[in-house]
C-alpha cells in the first residue's frame, strides 16, 4: 500500500469536492479546479474526506495512487489558501516593475525582459527586488516562478541573479588571492 496514496484528503468548510466521468471538480473561496483522472484509481467522496483506492496491485496503477492523491490534496489547498513563491532579486541596477499584465525586469543586459502574467496567477512587486507569485494552482505558481528564475539564474561568486527567498547559494572564492 502508498504511504501517502492511503491517506485521506480532508476536505476543510467552505470547499466542493465532486467526481464525476474520470473528472474530479473542486471549488472553493479562491476558485474552481478540475483534473482529470484515470482507470487505474477510484476517487470516493465521504462526508468531510476525500479516499484515493487503486483498482490492481500493478506498477502503473501503485504510481499513480499517490499521484492522485496528493494531486487533489495540492486542489484543496490552492482553492482554500493559495499557493505563493517569492524571488529576490540580487544585483546593481536589477529591478523588476509590474505594468499592467506585464512583468518588466531589467537584470544587466542591454533590453529589458517582459513576462506577460498569466489571467490565473497574481504577481506583485515588494520594493524594486521582490517578486510575489500567487495562485490556486501549485503546478502554474511553481512553472512561472521557475521560468522568470531561468531569465538570471543565480551565480556562485558575488550571488548576482534570480533566487527563491528560501534558496541558499552557496558561495564560491575566486581566483583572486591564488599565487
Amino acid at each position: 500500500m502508498s504511504r501517502i496514496g492511503k491517506l485521506p484528503v480532508a476536505i476543510p468548510a467552505g470547499v466542493k469536492v465532486s467526481v464525476a466521468n474520470n473528472l474530479i471538480t473542486v471549488e472553493g473561496a479562491k476558485g474552481k479546479l478540475t483534473q482529470d483522472f484515470c482507470d487505474l484509481v477510484s476517487i470516493e467522496v465521504k462526508d468531510t474526506e476525500v479516499v484515493v483506492t487503486r483498482n490492481n496491485d500493478t506498477k502503473p496503477a501503485r504510481s499513480a495512487h499517490g499521484l492522485y492523491r496528493n494531486l487533489i490534496n495540492n486542489m484543496i489547498t490552492g482553492v482554500s489558501a493559495g499557493f505563493t513563491k517569492v524571488l529576490v532579486i540580487n544585483g546593481v541596477g536589477y529591478r523588476a516593475e509590474v505594468q499592467g499584465d506585464k512583468l518588466v525586469m531589467n537584470l544587466g543586459y542591454s533590453n529589458d525582459f517582459i513576462a506577460t502574467i498569466p489571467a490565473n496567477l497574481t504577481v506583485a512587486v515588494e520594493g524594486q527586488n521582490k517578486i510575489s507569485i500567487s495562485g490556486i494552482d501549485k503546478q502554474a505558481v511553481g512553472e512561472y516562478a521557475a521560468g522568470i528564475r531561468k531569465l538570471r539564474g543565480p551565480e556562485p561568486y558575488k550571488g548576482k541573479g534570480i533566487r527563491y527567498e528560501t534558496e541558499v547559494i552557496k558561495r564560491k572564492v575566486g581566483k583572486s588571492g591564488v599565487k
